[in-house]
């Protein structure tokens, strides 16, 4: 038996938006999707072939910490995630994932202010094309990326939540 086979635990964890699908080990948390996203298959079989793992259902330390944390940000009180993160990605999605994280709560930017941020003026195709790679959705926030004239632009886990995530953030986040 190979015992350098890693092994992920998947969990479905309620919200209010529906149903979220964690992946995890003891050590962090590798994909936090909606479970009607339609390419979370796609995503689940990317995840088993790029990082050599089995995933199973069960639940670690790492998927009871999201849980709690998701709980808090829902009802408003959480305002950083510490959920150690496993970003599974090129070193350019990566660069962009950071960045998306330092967008604060209740605010939005654009692709192409998401694309000087991490200086390539240019590059906010590129930016749009990893914001939608993102496999941590809510605590790495591509939700807060809209189109640069203003309108929302895409969300794989659908307009309606991220219209929603949004106002939830900008209720909660921005005035206090």
């Amino acid at each position: 038996m190979n015992t350098d086979h890693k092994i992920l635990y998947i969990l479905n964890i309620d919200t209010p938006l529906g149903p979220m699908v964690s992946v995890a080990d003891d050590n962090f948390l590798y994909m936090l999707d909606f479970a009607d996203e339609p390419s979370l298959d796609k995503e689940l079989a990317r995840l088993h072939k790029r990082l050599n793992v089995s995933i199973v259902p069960g639940e670690t330390s790492i998927t009871q910490g999201i849980k709690k944390e998701l709980e808090g940000y829902f009802s408003g009180q959480l305002r950083h995630f510490e959920t150690p993160l496993y970003l599974v990605g090129t070193e350019f999605q990566q660069s962009v994932w950071r960045a998306l994280q330092l967008i604060p709560y209740g605010e939005t930017r654009s692709y192409l202010d998401m694309a000087k941020s991490i200086d390539k003026p240019t590059g906010f195709r590129a930016v749009a094309l990893a914001n939608g790679a993102n496999l941590l959705a809510v605590v790495i926030p591509c939700h807060r990326v809209i189109n640069h004239n203003g309108e929302l632009g895409g969300y794989g886990g659908g307009l309606p939540r991220k219209q929603w995530l949004l106002a939830h953030e900008k209720n909660y986040f921005s005035t206090r």
